[in-house]
């Protein structure tokens, strides 16, 4: 049903020139994460929430690649809902039962991945890390660095190595 949808906003795209390519591409993106989620799941031995649609899932999906995407501007979670078509609560769950964390704690986390990534290349101050991660304010990324990896940005910067393991 899901995909008989797409297909029909696909066949009756409302948009002309290059705003219509990135439509269509993302519907068919769309299409690829429905036939493809329960594939997944299989492969890598995840049983799919017996409380969540197909449809569903590779909603959660998208939503998540939406955040990957967007780690400097990331939209909020009624906002991320609206774009992927379902509700907040739903989100919430899915991300729940899919990541076994928040749509939050997800994104908190792969921004502190990415901020790691990019104080080890050490030609990026630690300012321009925060933002580019979408802390505004480095005390707040510094603090959430710390949490997560046990060394502050400036430890690492320095030390130019892997903090992952610790």
């Amino acid at each position: 049903m899901a995909i008989g949808g797409i297909a029909q906003q696909i066949v009756n795209c409302p948009y002309q020139g290059m705003t219509k390519r990135i439509y269509l591409q993302a519907k068919v993106l769309e299409l690829m994460a429905l036939q493809l989620a329960p594939i997944l799941a299989d492969r890598h031995g995840l049983q799919p929430s017996p409380r969540l649609k197909a449809e569903t899932i590779a909603r959660i999906h998208y939503a998540k690649d939406i955040l990957l995407a967007g780690l400097e501007n990331p939209p909020s979670i009624l906002e991320l809902a609206q774009i992927v078509g379902v509700s907040d609560r739903t989100l919430q769950r899915g991300f729940r039962e899919l990541f076994g964390k928040t749509a939050f704690s997800y994104l908190t986390e792969k921004r502190m991945e990415s901020a790691e990534q990019l104080l080890r290349q050490g030609n990026i101050t630690i300012a321009e890390v925060a933002h580019r991660v979408g802390y505004s304010e480095p005390r707040r990324f510094a603090e959430a660095f710390r949490r997560r990896f046990g060394i502050t940005p400036s430890g690492c910067l320095l030390g130019k190595k892997s903090v992952s393991g610790t």
